[in-house]
């Protein structure tokens, strides 16, 4: 699933969901601006209101990269030509 801004982009890989039930509620955790919510059980939602409020913290990509492996979560600097967040 991907979610764009106008300056930030969130993508969040739908195998990695299906493959750790417990990131959604991870992420909803971490993520200082409130830009990802659990709903159901397990299931994810990117809250587009807040995707521009992101401050670039990586918490989510850690976090992530903990849980299921790199790539899972990627934050994407639309204003920088759509560079991935390192």
């Amino acid at each position: 699933m991907r979610t764009d801004g106008v300056f930030i982009g969130i993508e969040v890989d739908d195998a990695a969901l299906a493959a750790e039930p417990g990131l959604a509620r991870h992420l909803d955790t971490v993520c200082p601006v409130d830009i990802y919510k659990e709903v159901g059980d397990g299931g994810l939602e990117i809250v587009e209101r807040n995707v521009d409020e992101c401050v670039l913290c990586r918490l989510c990509l850690d976090l992530a990269q903990l849980d299921v492996g790199q790539d899972a979560v990627r934050v994407l600097k639309l204003y920088d030509g759509g560079a991935t967040l390192e």
